[in-house]
């Protein structure tokens, strides 16, 4: 198999869903909202957890969080997180549960702000640009930056919840605001 051969990152091993999930989708710019949303679903309830926890049970993020549709989820009632904490499909973490409600209303503000989310993301990107990091090896990959300790303090102070710089660091990398594939990977600068 061709895509056998390739440099990658080491962090994704031989597991095929984090292979697919590395080669195809993280540190990809992610420009649209719904996205973006399922990206800081996902990366928040990944605190504390390990990825490929929160990747295996993605499907069923995407059925409870109604396809990651962030006006749908704001409208999510108490009685909704009540039946979310049974759904043997996600992390059934309470505060978690909540937090992805809260984080959707806010997300939506955001939008109508900014006019999307990435706009906003943008705002905190010097000179407006992706960031490409000089990774030689896993040893150099950063938890958190100036970027991500920024964009999270401004994120807390509107109300989010589970987004802490280093949280808001995964998120950054996962949708390509930073790059940090090491140098040799053949995702790196895609």
């Amino acid at each position: 198999m061709e895509s056998d051969k390739l440099t990658r990152c080491s962090w994704c091993g031989n597991d095929p869903l984090y292979v697919r999930y590395h080669d195809k989708e993280w540190g990809r710019t992610v420009k649209d909202d719904k996205t973006l949303f399922e990206f800081l679903i996902l990366e928040s309830a990944q605190a504390g957890l390990a990825w490929i926890t929160i990747l295996k049970k993605r499907e069923g993020y995407r059925k409870a969080f109604l396809d990651f549709n962030y006006k749908e989820v704001a409208k999510m009632t108490p009685e909704d997180e009540k039946r979310l904490r049974s759904d043997d499909g996600i992390i059934k973490n309470r505060l978690k549960i909540h937090g992805a409600i809260v984080n959707a209303k806010l997300f939506g503000e955001i939008v109508n702000e900014y006019g999307s989310f990435y706009n906003y993301v943008m705002t905190f990107m010097p000179n407006g640009e992706k960031i490409i990091n000089d990774i030689p090896d896993l040893n150099y990959v950063p938890v958190s930056s100036t970027v991500s300790d920024a964009m999270s303090k401004d994120m807390r102070k509107r109300g989010f919840k589970f987004f802490g710089t280093t949280i808001c660091y995964s998120f950054l990398q996962a949708t390509g605001f930073i790059d940090d594939h090491i140098n040799t990977c053949h995702c790196k600068n895609k």
